[in-house]
């Protein structure tokens, strides 16, 4: 049995996570479960799991979950701290990282330092502090197993053998085809119908500007250890191949599945077993008669350009960047910006930030903080 804590077992990534949990009780207890603001489904999940400890991060929220939960032995905590608290539980095996953005860097780093297995899902810690994070894993002696599917498949497909490169999928998201001039009026209606995966309204945007795949090649770069020159994206449209390994003498491996996150999940939680599901899709290789590579077209979806840049400089850029894509991604879904006009605020804020060689967590946090305000400026908001 092992025990599991969930952040953000509201959003996409945590409410599949509890359906694995919910298929092998005999594997997985829920000790902990956690969301931001979304009070009605927490409490929900709660009566259901009967967990140990529920977080609520937004305080205003605290008494509806405290007095709807109050005939439960459970207890309900609220605020920025308690999740960082609940993380260091003693019973705790496995920490769920599905928090979305920058929010989920700290109490990421105190996972670690309890010596917590990280089933990583929050790519933005990576992104933002893949360095320092790395580091510290390396020093509390702390595995990270992603659940992203397309560093799961890379995961899957390594062998103790020389490897060359990674190649990451990518569906193209909703404005493959689109050109430049059809873009520059897409509204976020349209950006958040993506063709084949249900995720988040935050993360769908992001892959509609390719930046979700920017940051998944930032993550990438240190869950495995590669130079950026090292990393490929290959855009594959039926979102099958979730990604490729070449290895030194050019052999290809690649992991085949339907794009159901609940494969990486259940991996990453059973690891280093495979366990058998009824609820996960199951790949029918003959409904797929032709699978389709191409190159990203980097003129018409910049934010990769930047995140591959970011990377190759390193410092604080790729935390300027997540920094500056959070305003604009959020602008652009509340209508106050276009959708090309992401990566040329994105592009701008990085230009207008002082470079920082090598941050510490605290300088990540202030950089952070500068970074947004830059954006918003470049917005006029």
């Amino acid at each position: 049995m092992r025990t599991i804590a969930i952040l953000g077992s509201t959003g996409s990534i945590g409410r599949q996570t509890l359906e694995v949990c919910a298929e092998h009780p005999d594997l997985f207890e829920v000790y902990a479960i956690t969301a931001n603001r979304s009070a009605d489904l927490l409490i929900q999940q709660a009566r259901q799991f009967k967990p140990e400890v529920v977080v609520i991060a937004d305080e205003t929220y605290y008494q509806q979950v405290k007095d709807a939960l109050a005939d439960l032995p459970i207890k309900v905590w609220a605020g920025a701290d308690a999740l960082c608290q609940v993380v260091t539980a003693e019973p705790i095996d496995i920490v769920v990282t599905a928090m979305v953005g920058f929010a989920g860097l700290r109490p990421t780093v105190e996972a670690i330092k309890a010596h917590k297995v990280l089933a990583l899902a929050n790519k933005e810690t990576l992104v933002v502090a893949g360095q320092l994070i790395m580091k510290m894993c390396d020093e509390y002696k702390v595995p990270i197993l992603p659940v992203d599917s397309e560093h799961s498949a890379i995961f899957q497909c390594l062998e103790n053998n020389p490897i060359d490169k990674l190649i990451i999928t990518a569906s193209g998201g909703p404005f493959r085809t689109f050109t430049m001039d059809q873009m520059r009026d897409v509204t976020a209606a349209q950006a958040l119908k993506h063709p084949n995966w249900d995720m988040g309204a935050k993360i769908t945007i992001d892959s509609a500007s390719m930046m979700n795949k920017g940051f998944e090649v930032i993550e990438a770069r240190w869950l495995f250890g590669m130079n950026a020159d090292q990393i490929e994206v290959a855009v594959h449209p039926q979102s099958i191949v979730h990604s490729m390994v070449q290895f030194a003498d050019g052999a290809v491996k690649a992991q085949l599945g339907c794009p159901d996150m609940r494969v990486p999940i259940a991996y990453a939680l059973s690891y280093p077993d495979r366990m058998p599901s009824q609820i996960n899709a199951k790949l029918r290789i003959e409904d797929y008669a032709h699978l389709t590579f191409e190159r990203p077209d980097l003129e018409r979806f910049p934010n990769l350009r930047l995140a591959f840049d970011a990377l190759s400089q390193g410092g604080d850029r790729t935390c300027v960047l997540n920094a500056a894509n959070e305003v604009t991604n959020e602008a652009f879904r509340r209508g106050q910006c276009k959708f090309l006009q992401m990566a040329e605020v994105n592009e701008k804020t990085l230009a207008a930030m002082p470079f920082v060689a090598q941050p510490s967590l605290d300088d990540y946090f202030a950089i952070d903080a500068v970074a947004r305000v830059k954006a918003k400026e470049l917005l006029g908001l």
